[in-house]
């Protein structure tokens, strides 16, 4: 990976020898997925029920580190053309913080859906998910050449709400009344941000 940007746009000054560093952020920067590692700490997550009431729409439950690691080696099998996995690091000391994906469901249309996930509470709220969604998006758009990237999000997660927002992408829509938990029914929310969305905030111009 060379770190130059994708045919028909190039970075202004402000980005000019950062692209090089194009998985990296300000505080985290994306990994290959050691297997064991992170079945390993997906796994001790997993006890944590508000991690898991945050990440998906299932009930709660305890994930054993064999058959996290099963679930990751199936997943990335099956969709390796189309996924983009990657392990979260922290940049000061490279502790695993989590995991990220990217994945294209439209090839024709440039469209992938992206899915977080940070296991270590004590970094919520800090901006580490803000500049790895950021870090993402970056690679997406400059070296997959995305055109859209879509998410998901829980109406009662507003703090991954705000974040998705610092990081540019728009409410879109809103599927109601999906999740039924804790006595109630929950509507999910769909964000997006688009290519020349991005490039606008990040400094970036068309050239042709």
């Amino acid at each position: 990976m060379d770190g130059h940007p994708a045919r028909g746009m190039v970075p202004d000054a402000k980005w000019r020898g950062t692209m090089k560093d194009i998985l990296k952020g300000e505080l985290v920067r994306l990994s290959a997925m050691d297997m064991e590692e992170m079945s390993k700490a997906f796994s001790f997550w997993s006890r944590d029920t508000e991690f898991r009431r945050l990440l998906d729409s299932g009930a709660a439950h305890v994930s054993s580190q064999n058959a996290v690691k099963k679930w990751l080696e199936k997943g990335l099998d099956e969709q390796s053309i189309n996924m983009h996995w990657f392990s979260i690091r922290k940049l000061d000391d490279d502790r695993l913080l989590g995991d990220i994906d990217l994945y294209v469901n439209n090839w024709p249309g440039r469209e992938a859906f992206v899915g977080l996930g940070i296991g270590e509470r004590e970094f919520w709220g800090r901006g580490y998910g803000t500049d790895v969604m950021k870090v993402i998006l970056r690679y997406g758009f400059t070296e997959v050449n995305l055109n859209r990237v879509t998410l998901v999000v829980f109406e009662y997660n507003p703090r991954a709400i705000r974040s998705y927002e610092k990081a540019g992408f728009r409410h879109e829509g809103r599927m109601r009344k999906v999740l039924n938990r804790e006595g109630r029914r929950w509507d999910m929310l769909t964000m997006g941000i688009l290519r020349e969305e991005w490039m606008e905030q990040n400094g970036y111009k068309i050239t042709n």
